[in-house]
């Protein structure tokens, strides 16, 4: 029985040692069996992939575009938001300039009255230290110009009397004043 199995077996592909002859998947007598399993296993994979797999790989596309539209959704109310928020900062910062600009404008001006107030006080402090200078000098001047008599008259007199002669006070003094005129 052994050897009815053997012969049945040897054909167009396998030889009488039970060995294929070639490539046993290109032997037509076997192409039925292999076009037979192909079908069973073409039409497991496509229930397999319809029922299991495919509805996941769907579920997870939707889930990631929702997800997607929802991030997109998001990222433009960020977007307006921060818009928003630059507007606002920006006002707020050409307030904060404007007002800034108003209080060195009020700070100047209450400095400039100020220092108006302060050069008027050191003017008339100055004016009455002039004229106290003034004042001063003018006495100095006749002082000196005084003394300036008084010893021209000194000098005349020991002079005159070096010189062997001699002269009264009110000579002296005549001659002191016509030289002092000119």
């Amino acid at each position: 029985m052994a050897t009815e199995t053997t012969e049945a077996a040897v054909g167009a592909c396998v030889d009488a040692g039970g060995s294929a002859l070639g490539m046993p998947q290109l032997c037509a007598d076997w192409m039925p069996n292999q076009i037979f399993w192909l079908v069973i296993t073409l039409i497991a994979i496509y229930f397999v992939m319809s029922r299991i797999a495919l509805p996941r790989i769907g579920a997870v596309l939707a889930e990631r575009s929702g997800t997607i539209t929802n991030d997109i959704a998001a990222a433009e109310e960020l977007k307006t938001k921060a818009a928003e928020a630059e507007a606002a900062y920006d006002k707020a910062l050409l307030d904060a300039r404007a007002e800034a600009n108003k209080i060195v404008a009020e700070a100047k001006a209450e400095i400039q009255a100020e220092l108006d107030v302060e050069l008027q006080k050191a003017d008339a402090e100055i004016a009455a230290k002039t004229a106290e200078s003034e004042a001063a000098i003018a006495e100095i001047r006749d002082s000196a110009k005084q003394n300036v008599v008084a010893v021209a008259k000194d000098t005349a007199k020991e002079l005159v009397a070096a010189m062997g002669g001699s002269a009264d006070a009110k000579t002296i003094t005549a001659a002191v004043n016509a030289r002092m005129k000119g």
